[in-house]
């Protein structure tokens, strides 16, 4: 997923203030022939999941968590560098350090981004009547943080739902007696640091297992570990692991408790205003206690649905060829374009148990991680290569921003309310 759908290109610099960099540097790149990873992730090929709708195999854990996977992408790789000329090198590497702090947002907060707040209240966030959509201009375009979180009608209402909580906050500080001139920048950190304890402690235990977490907590990272500021994504996450979302995404979803299951794309594609009487019941994506289950992710098995086979000209924009419509392909062409190794050279570098990929010069490593979740995982989490590196990534991203609650505070406990034994995502948007 880094970035479920838009395309921004990751670029290498082993040196200085890099947004991109290496997590296995010593191995060397997979060539693999592009026609035959563009015949691979076309409607047919290996890549193609012909089963739509409720056809399609059903995971242990909710529809809405690789979709919250996007939601973290994209505020990882949110960027406001400054622009401009005498910029100090230092608030430069500074503004360009990859952190889960909702920058995608906040953007430039009250002051700076007056746009996305209330007028008459400007500690709060504004939203379009009703308070399922952002607010928009008079063309459609979104007043929005990060104009990725308006690619489709989820990522969009996860976004939204983030804004409600942000305004529950300040009401909660405003009624505990905080002075106003504090109430935003309180509210900020509040609801920052609670999303980064949900992604330590119930997002990263369901799609890479509570062992590793601890692990990595306890120990460190092995293969990736930044010094405070020094932080930069690995292509080996943002190319292969953490495109794992690609393959949880089902052809169609409900979006309220009886109603018809729809197409993610073309459907639910975004960029204009949420269409009167649409809105997202959460409990249809995430398990709400009180509630029937929710939809299930779809399984781990190295196959996407049509919806993603064939994205709507919105996503892709023009393309030379229909194959570029295919969200595998591009998976598949993105990893050979960067030089990222095989999966199994990666399998051996870790010492994990290699999975049979059935590539003649080895396996692309994005593909080779869902093979390996449905392998060892039953297509429920990942395994072993992409567990690591998505655990050591995200957590190790935490560690080297200093103002992220692993640094300043790593006992912190949520001090929201909880509907069950443990703090999780749903208290979040749903307090």
């Amino acid at each position: 997923m880094i970035n479920c759908l838009s395309l921004v290109r990751a670029v290498d610099h082993p040196t200085g203030p890099a947004r991109y960099g290496r997590m296995f540097a010593g191995l060397g790149p997979l060539s693999q022939d592009p026609a035959l990873l563009m015949r691979a992730g076309s409607p047919g090929g290996i890549c193609f999941d012909p089963a739509e709708g409720a056809d399609a195999a059903d995971a242990t854990e909710a529809a809405g968590w690789p979709l919250f996977g996007q939601i973290v992408a994209h505020d990882i790789t949110a960027d406001r560098s400054p622009i401009g000329v005498g910029i100090d090198p230092e608030a430069l590497r500074n503004a360009r350090s990859p952190k889960l702090n909702l920058e995608m947002l906040y953007s430039d907060g009250p002051v700076g981004s007056a746009y996305l707040f209330d007028v008459d209240d400007p500690a709060k966030f504004l939203f379009s009547a009703g308070g399922h959509d952002v607010p928009r201009n008079q063309q459609g375009v979104a007043l929005i943080g990060d104009p990725r979180n308006d690619v489709h009608f989820f990522v969009l209402s996860l976004h939204v739902a983030l804004l409600h909580a942000h305004n529950r906050i300040v009401d909660w500080l405003r009624a505990q007696g905080t002075p106003e001139a504090d109430v935003f920048d309180r509210a900020r950190i509040m609801l920052t640091w609670h999303y980064q304890w949900v992604v330590v402690h119930d997002f990263l235990p369901r799609l890479v297992g509570a062992d590793l977490v601890d692990e990595v907590l306890t120990k460190g990272g092995t293969w990736f570990a930044p010094e405070p500021m020094q932080a930069f994504i690995p292509l080996e996450f943002a190319d292969a692991a953490y495109r794992y979302g690609h393959g949880q995404i089902r052809h169609s979803y409900r979006l309220v408790e009886g109603g018809p299951a729809v197409p993610l794309f073309p459907d639910l594609v975004g960029f204009g205003p949420v269409p009167d009487g649409r809105w997202l019941d959460l409990a249809q994506i995430f398990d709400v206690p009180g509630r029937p289950p929710a939809q299930r992710a779809k399984r781990l098995d190295g196959k996407l649905p049509a919806s993603l086979i064939g994205l709507p000209h919105q996503v892709t924009g023009t393309v030379d060829t229909t194959a570029y419509q295919s969200l595998a392909v591009r998976d598949l062409l993105r990893g050979d374009t960067t030089g990222l190794p095989s999966g199994e050279q990666v399998a051996a570098a870790i010492g994990a148990p290699a999975v049979a990929g059935g590539w003649d010069r080895g396996t692309p490593l994005w593909y080779y991680i869902l093979k390996e979740a449905e392998q060892f995982e039953d297509g429920n989490r990942l395994g072993p290569v992409g567990g690591r590196i998505v655990a050591e990534v995200l957590i190790g991203l935490l560690r080297a921003d200093p103002a992220s609650y692993l640094s300043l505070q790593p006992s912190f406990t949520p001090q929201l309310p909880a509907s069950g034994p443990v703090f999780g995502l749903t208290d979040l948007l749903l307090s």
